[in-house]
């Protein structure tokens, strides 16, 4: 069992002589006792695990690829970027973006089951659609990185965005599955995109993957900053603001607004990790987690799954040990 284990993490892309667990944009949910993180790759990648350790690869979520993904993005290529999962209603939404790299012919669906255990009879994701896209030309966001978060009046917003104008919040409908009418939007974090940058590139405006997480009053508001996928050239780090409303503004440790180009720094790669960033975080029975990759150099670069414990300084801000980079260390089964 082992053996075959191995292999489908080869064909999934995985480090299999390391037997950890290889994935970009982790995101976590629970389901029952069992723990399931969900990541971009072909149809999304998906594991189970009982301790959060040990973790045994489940397939993907898309058997093919979203009736929808080519008309967004028409160089789509079957690899679905960035999922989110909420549990709300009864159900498990799961939020994820096509796009092409680099650009702006992106969009963003939704998928819901009644369960994440793929051996139960209720099993069976049922794609809703595209919720968000963005259009060359007329759009200077990019319909990336969803998460959703729900407010103190039961509402969900959903973030987003990469580059260009920065990251967005948008307002869902009741169902989650649409956009609220009539339409309210927010610009909640950016960087400086210098006059003149062309509407077709990125630019140096270096920002993406938003999570909102909610913690004694505050939400918080994690972004990752610089480059991400570069092997030894990997910049990304998460920086992060907090708010005490969910459509902020979202001020950093000095006061100054990630709308603004604010971000008080949280954890950055080092010489062993590479790439840190685009993180999730959760509780689960009364701790705080924290979800993120990273590119182990002696590895060479191979991305890896990081859970580390987040805690709170005195002053309600995140705090993460940077050594749990290098003392988490995933099982693939």
């Amino acid at each position: 069992m082992k053996y075959a284990a191995l292999i489908l993490a080869a064909s999934l892309g995985l480090n299999a002589q390391a037997a950890q667990v290889g994935v970009h944009d982790p995101v976590m949910a629970k389901d029952g006792n069992t723990y399931y993180v969900f990541s971009t790759g072909p149809g999304i990648t998906f594991y189970s695990s009982a301790n959060m350790k040990d973790w045994k690869p489940e397939g993907r979520v898309f058997a093919g690829q979203p009736a929808w993904a080519k008309s967004a993005a028409p160089t789509f290529d079957d690899h679905i970027w960035a999922p989110d999962v909420q549990h709300y209603n009864g159900k498990y939404y799961l939020y994820y973006s096509v796009s092409g790299f680099g650009k702006i012919t992106s969009g963003i669906g939704v998928t819901v089951n009644k369960t994440l255990n793929p051996r139960s009879p209720d099993y069976k994701w049922e794609d809703q659609g595209m919720l968000l896209q963005s259009i060359p030309g007329r759009d200077n966001w990019n319909a990336i990185d969803p998460a959703v978060i729900e407010d103190g009046k039961g509402t969900g917003w959903m973030s987003f965005g990469s580059f260009w104008g920065g990251l967005k919040l948008v307002k869902l409908n009741a169902d989650r599955t649409r956009l609220a009418e009539p339409q309210e939007w927010r610009t909640i974090a950016r960087r400086d995109r210098p006059a003149f940058t062309a509407d077709d590139s990125g630019g140096p405006a270096e920002i993406e993957a938003p999570y909102i997480f909610k913690k004694n009053g505050y939400y918080y508001l994690f972004a990752s900053w610089g480059l991400c996928c570069q092997k030894e050239k990997s910049t990304y780090h998460v920086v992060v603001g907090r708010a005490r409303e969910v459509t902020g503004p979202y001020l950093d440790k000095s006061g100054k607004d990630m709308a603004a180009g604010g971000g008080s720094l949280l954890i950055a790669g080092d010489k062993d990790w590479k790439g840190v960033g685009h993180n999730s975080a959760y509780t689960f029975d009364g701790k705080d987690y924290f979800v993120t990759h990273a590119y182990e150099t002696a590895d060479k670069y191979q991305q890896k799954l990081k859970i580390l414990d987040m805690k709170w300084d005195k002053d309600g801000w995140p705090v993460l040990d940077q050594a749990d980079l290098t003392r988490y260390q995933s099982r693939l089964q």
